[in-house]
């Protein structure tokens, strides 16, 4: 296990509009004012998303198994925003439904706006954190450390 202790920065509060989508608007504000680090909240709704829902298989690399949703439906999601080779990443899982369709996952794809999305980004400062690549899974992954 690694962690480190920091504290609460600023606090950003967005609309996100029909239509946009999810990670550029995120990342652009982490990005515009130099976010390196922030747990981030959503709530409102999702127009379509390509859902990573699990793995299809883990071995011998793991390969995403996406669901595509196309809603328009509800959702409610935690994340963080990390940097990954110096620039703010916003990694998210949600869940999202309509109707009789209730998914949860990692909304990708293209995750585009439906009518709303309310959006807090609790910044984190006191940390030195970034996504890095594992030489084993060959995915980026956290890596955190004490200032």
């Amino acid at each position: 296990m690694e962690y480190a202790i920091g504290k609460a920065g600023r606090v950003a509060a967005a609309r996100l509009f029909e239509g946009e989508n999810l990670y550029d608007c995120i990342e652009s504000i982490a990005s515009k004012e130099q976010i390196k680090c922030a747990a981030v909240l959503i709530t409102g709704g999702i127009r379509k998303a390509d859902v990573v829902v699990g793995p299809k298989v883990e071995t011998p690399k793991i390969e995403p198994n996406f669901f595509n949703f196309t809603g328009p439906g509800e959702t409610l999601g935690v994340g963080t925003i990390y940097c990954d080779e110096g620039v703010p990443k916003l990694h998210i899982h949600a869940g999202i439904g309509r109707g009789e369709v209730h998914i949860v996952g990692c909304p990708r794809g293209g995750a585009s706006v439906f009518l709303i999305l309310e959006v807090t980004i609790i910044e984190i400062v006191g940390i030195n954190a970034a996504r890095e690549k594992d030489p084993q899974t060959g995915l980026k992954l956290l890596r955190v450390a004490s200032c």
